[in-house]
């Protein structure tokens, strides 16, 4: 991902809200969208070179884990970009960072921290010059689950040249330098937000990171055992930017 852009910029940001308008976010769930978002995965990660060394499928038995919530986002009703969100506490230490980080990723949880692990993004390689804000849209629902479950962290396992985006973005740390993951056969590298710390600056800088407590719940709250057709989600950032908002009041 590469993004170069004035990032103090109030016309990027209400470019940011503006790349709303015509998105929708799903949770996975049924069997024909899944295989819909491995599809995805399996294009993006191609046109990246960035397969995982002897994948099988694009979709792992992680994806299906009760702490685990797999998102597609839809742009006019077509899916775009993906990514899963893995809820990460001391008795539940199932994610793709642990896999990949074992013994720093341990000593977190084993100091009683929780977190949000991301993984599994991908976006359609024919959408990227259209909307090339779709990068901050998928990982829109990482910021959005670390205020639902009131984590500590944020966690990015990424490529080395992706770490200046989230440090500048997301105020994140390095907590495992550049290292080969068998995995996948290239490096890698562990970054960390401190969510409760870089919340207020994100907010303001970012208002497409906002979100209305009711979408929250949507995105992350129990799933009916019915559901048909799948639930979708409409962004609440403009709602929730908005200057009586609690969002805002919690900013001030």
């Amino acid at each position: 991902m590469s993004v170069v852009q004035n990032f103090s910029d109030k016309a990027f940001s209400e470019k940011l809200l503006s790349g709303l308008d015509h998105i929708e976010y799903r949770r996975i769930e049924g069997h024909e969208d899944f295989e819909d978002v491995a599809r995805l995965r399996y294009r993006a990660y191609k046109a990246q070179n960035v397969l995982p060394v002897g994948a099988s499928s694009m979709l792992d038995r992680i994806d299906f884990d009760s702490h685990a919530y797999v998102f597609g986002i839809y742009y006019y009703e077509e899916l775009i970009s993906t990514i899963r969100v893995h809820h990460v506490v001391p008795d539940h230490r199932v994610s793709q960072s642990v896999g990949v980080f074992p013994e720093a990723v341990n000593e977190l949880l084993d100091s009683g921290k929780s977190f949000i692990d991301p993984a599994r993004f991908a976006v359609d390689p024919d959408i990227v010059g259209e909307l090339p804000t779709i990068p901050y849209i998928t990982l829109r629902p990482t910021i959005m689950a670390a205020i639902h479950f009131d984590t500590d962290l944020v966690l990015q396992h990424i490529r080395p040249p992706h770490a200046a985006f989230y440090k500048r973005i997301f105020l994140a740390d390095t907590l495992v330098p550049p290292t080969i993951a068998p995995m996948y056969g290239f490096e890698l590298t562990l970054l960390a937000s401190r969510v409760r710390e870089v919340r207020p600056q994100l907010m303001r800088r970012f208002p497409l990171f906002q979100s209305e407590a009711y979408e929250r719940r949507l995105m992350f709250g129990e799933s009916p055992v019915m559901r048909a057709p799948p639930l979708t989600v409409l962004p609440t950032a403009r709602f929730a930017s908005r200057p009586n908002s609690p969002e805002m009041a919690y900013l001030r």
